[in-house]
């Protein structure tokens, strides 16, 4: 089939295999969650642009979280949603949207290397018009092709390798270099300051890290696919859920600022 005719068909995705009792509940699950994460991410970095105070190096580069998230979110659950409300029959997507469903999951999970990952599947030709999945990522679009896939799974998984072991050993490196620095201070307040902050990255680092790999992994074995799609929907949803509350309760301007809006308007 020509590669160029079949970018503007269109392709039937699979969705969540669940029971009509179970996508409800799914829904409004997803729904709640997908309002939250909207919401207090906004929130967070409105508070920061608003307070003067907030506009220093350490709180602007809590900005990109935030951000990170909403894109991360935004880029799965209102298809899933929609998908939820229509009949598994008719869970059509265009070549091109699939494309960049796929482009924006990628950069929300990696943000490097993005471009030669989806450029690699795009190269394929195509001959088939199902994905055994409920959103578009990488592995999905090449397993559209009937051609040799090799390439395009070394790349993938030895990128994903590379770049879980660059940052787990990154940060092993950076918490040893922070733990030596505290074993020779004798600042109780500074050594307190520094073990609520790393604990805090610890927590967030650990749920990205479990939760990004586990769908990743299991793309190499079909009889964990259902497993594979909750890992996945849970990517989208944790870490953005998550991250707000343990960021922005952390930091002591934010809390204190949210705290004050929350009385204010109890008034």
């Amino acid at each position: 089939m020509d590669n160029l005719t079949f970018r503007y068909r269109v392709i039937l995705v699979e969705g969540l295999q669940i029971t009509h009792q179970t996508s409800q509940l799914t829904f409004i699950f997803l729904l709640i969650a997908y309002v939250f994460i909207i919401v207090s991410n906004i929130g967070i970095l409105i508070q920061i642009s608003a307070e003067k105070r907030l506009h220093q190096p350490m709180h602007i580069l809590f900005c990109h979280l935030p951000v990170s998230d909403v894109i991360g979110a935004t880029v799965l659950i209102p298809c899933l949603l929609k998908d939820l409300l229509t009949d598994p029959s008719e869970r059509y997507i265009t070549y091109v949207e699939c494309v960049f469903q796929a482009f924006f999951v990628h950069l929300y999970g990696t943000t490097s290397h993005t471009i030669l990952m989806i450029g690699l599947s795009v190269r394929l030709s195509h001959c088939k018009s199902f994905i055994s999945n409920h959103f578009c990522d990488n592995a999905s679009l090449f397993k559209l092709s009937c051609e040799n896939t090799v390439i395009n799974n070394v790349y993938g998984l030895t990128f994903t390798v590379v770049l879980l072991t660059s940052s787990l050993g990154w940060v092993l490196m950076t918490y040893l270099k922070i733990a030596m620095v505290c074993l020779k201070s004798r600042n109780k307040a500074t050594n307190s300051k520094a073990i609520k902050t790393c604990s805090t990255h610890l927590i967030v680092y650990v749920i990205l890290f479990i939760s990004g790999f586990v769908p990743i992994f299991l793309h190499r074995f079909s009889e964990y696919a259902e497993n594979r799609k909750f890992g996945s929907v849970m990517f989208h949803v944790i870490p953005p859920g998550v991250n707000p509350i343990i960021y922005g309760l952390q930091v002591k301007e934010i809390r204190q600022r949210m705290l004050k809006l929350c009385r204010n308007s109890s008034f």
